[in-house]
């Protein structure tokens, strides 16, 4: 027996046969191994049709596992194996080296699904048209990501590589700091459209009005966003310049508040004062999507005793907003020309002294 393994003592290339049998076998077996535990680990993660915390784990899960590299596992196996050789000097050093690299490419590799599994779970859980919008506005963030993540895992790579780093990253930082001088409109922009992104105060659709500009957000980009004005032109505003104003923001309006007030001449007796408010009441009452808070006589103008009405609209449409005030308007102007009340305009009135003329 022990002559028919005497073989395994020959020696190829300064190796025995045997430790090389041995790294063959335990390269196969740990390679194997991995194999099979990833393909268990993905039958037991697997995506969740469900929503929540505990499916979006399970989701992100089954993603790290589906990106980890056939490559990087049979590096694995190789280095387990390698324990089975007499390794010295710098070939141990270079193994060292390969399995470090092997690491880092894949923790770079983890490190971009992670970010790209946030993104994605932002963007699914808007609502379908700001989720439409977000996927491309993410396309920044995907992008900014994938270089700093890139970036860190090659200065790592070179320093494993036993390269002295440090001038690199000094010229890497003075020259980050030209070209964010040299373009830090274009960045702020840039920020602020992740700010915009992230914070949404508006989005594609809603209604907004900053400064003395409103109308309806058509697209939110990278540098700018534009804005269809209600008289049709389109409006193409920095993120920026747009961040630093305040914004009224009315896809948000649930209910709107109206004050509105009125005036009736002087000559009108007081129990159809009385009256107003309690006309006021019935016809807001009256209306569909209106909501009466109050009506009061407020006081003696030049020319008109004036009378305050607060109502709240249940829609944050402007035209049904409209509507109402026009029922209010011509349901009181029938009904006080019915009780013979006048509506006040501006008047005035001149009193002559003849007396001194006579004289």
């Amino acid at each position: 027996m022990t002559e028919n393994l005497a073989f395994l003592g020959r020696r190829f290339a300064g190796v025995d046969l045997g430790d090389a049998v041995t790294f063959a076998i335990v390269s196969l077996v740990v390679y194997a191994v991995l194999r099979t535990l990833r393909g268990l680990l993905l039958r037991y993660v697997k995506p969740s049709a469900t929503t929540g915390r505990a499916a979006g784990l399970s989701d992100m899960l089954a993603g790290l596992i589906k990106s980890t590299n056939t490559l990087f596992l049979l590096v694995v196996a190789l280095y387990c194996g390698s324990y089975a050789l007499p390794l010295r000097g710098r070939t141990e050093a270079t193994v060292e080296t390969v399995i470090q690299i092997a690491v880092l490419l894949q923790l770079g590799i983890w490190s971009i699904r992670v970010v790209l599994y946030s993104i994605e779970g932002l963007v699914s859980r808007q609502p379908q048209d700001d989720g439409a919008r977000l996927a491309t506005a993410m396309g920044a963030i995907t992008f900014i990501a994938r270089v700093v993540v890139w970036s860190l895992v090659g200065l790592l790579v070179l320093s494993a590589l036993n390269i002295n780093i440090t001038a690199l990253v000094t010229g890497l930082g003075i020259g980050g700091v030209a070209v964010a001088l040299a373009a830090q409109n274009i960045l702020g922009d840039l920020f602020a459209s992740l700010s915009i992104v992230l914070d949404q105060p508006f989005a594609v659709g809603h209604f907004i009005v900053v400064g003395d500009m409103s109308g309806t957000v058509e697209h939110v980009g990278i540098k700018s966003t534009r804005i269809r004005s209600i008289s049709g032109e389109q409006i193409v505003q920095s993120n920026a310049n747009l961040l630093s104003a305040r914004i009224h923001n009315y896809k948000h309006l649930y209910e709107r508040r109206v004050l509105f007030g009125f005036g009736v001449t002087y000559d009108t007796p007081y129990d159809k004062l009385v009256a107003i408010p309690g006309i006021v009441r019935e016809t807001i009452t009256a209306i569909d999507k209106a909501r009466f808070d109050r009506a009061h006589f407020k006081d003696y103008g030049d020319s008109a005793l004036n009378f305050e009405v607060v109502y709240y609209v249940l829609s944050s449409d402007y035209g049904t907003y409209m509507d109402i005030q026009q029922r209010i308007n011509l349901e009181l102007f029938k009904r006080f020309a019915a009780d013979k009340v006048s509506f006040a305009f501006p008047t005035r009135t001149l009193y002559l002294n003849q007396a001194a003329a006579e004289a």
